[in-house]
């Protein structure tokens, strides 16, 4: 059934209309986001929630009764700050379970971004919405879900891991409007520049609003050591190490980078130990 109750057919390439849970709550902003969904002609049904613990017990009686029947959800849009229960406190619930829906969070703030996309989030939209932008992440979640990334109809053997590349492996970044994904894997070193962080790839840099203390906890697993209290590196795009009159520099690439003495011990020990095969560093 669509939104609003009527039957909806297939969307235009033919795939099944995905089933979409709306959550925020603040009426109004529920409110535009239940308009933009039933606008969507692939989405082929809205159901809303006016906070996270409501959301929760939508989900559960969906599981319940079993994956891929007609109360099962594709995707949930979901809000961050709510009372109670956030949507970050949610997304993470969700990632426990066997077969969690997709995840777009929608949000007047921007300072959450990192943390969303370690939840596997498919998308991070920021209020007010557009149409235009909006319509993109319904985009990807149809691609995601005809991929088979999303919810399973029975008897389908459960997902393995997210592959290299996918949402948990990227960073968004806002510019003008305009959302970009950049690949951890692309980033050579990270630079503090007050409350921001500076993201260098071989390509160019992207700010984003996260402090580097966040990046250093989150980022260590995936290769990355501070080499100065402003500065992150990738160990594996380290290509020398130079010491010149007792101060002791890295070259990625071009650029020549300082290593503060309280840094410099750890640094030279995960070298040796990735030289040795030890440790799991970057390609």
């Amino acid at each position: 059934m669509g939104a609003a109750g009527r039957p909806r057919p297939p969307a235009g390439d033919g795939q099944e209309p995905l089933r979409a849970l709306a959550v925020d709550d603040e009426e109004p902003a529920l409110g535009e986001l239940l308009y933009l969904l039933e606008e969507d002609e692939r989405i082929g049904g809205v159901v809303p929630a006016l906070d996270a613990t409501a959301a929760m017990r939508l989900l559960e009686d969906a599981a319940a009764a079993g994956p891929g029947g007609p109360d099962a959800f594709d995707v949930v849009f979901l809000d961050i700050n709510m009372p109670g229960l956030s949507g970050l406190d949610l997304a993470g619930l969700l990632g426990r379970h066997p077969d969690p829906p997709l995840i777009v969070f929608v949000t007047a703030h921007e300072d959450f971004a990192l943390r969303a996309f370690d939840l596997k989030a498919v998308d991070y939209l920021l209020k007010p919405l557009r149409k235009e932008r909006f319509a993109e992440a319904v985009r990807r979640v149809a691609e995601l879900t005809r991929a088979g990334q999303g919810p399973r109809p029975p008897g389908l053997p459960p997902s393995g891991p997210a592959p290299a590349g996918g949402p948990g492996d990227q960073v968004p970044v806002e510019l003008g409007g305009v959302t970009r994904f950049v690949p951890v894997a692309d980033i050579t070193y990270v630079e503090a520049q007050g409350d921001y962080a500076r993201l260098h790839t071989p390509h160019g840099s992207h700010l984003v609003r996260v402090p580097l203390t966040t990046l250093e906890e989150q980022w260590r697993p995936r290769g990355f050591v501070r080499i100065h209290r402003s500065r992150l590196v990738a160990l594996g795009r380290i290509e020398e190490l130079r010491l010149d009159g007792g101060n002791l520099t890295v070259r990625i690439g071009d650029r020549i980078l300082a290593v503060s003495r309280r840094n410099a011990r750890e640094l030279r020990d995960l070298l040796a130990a990735r030289a040795r095969g030890t440790v799991r560093g970057r390609r």
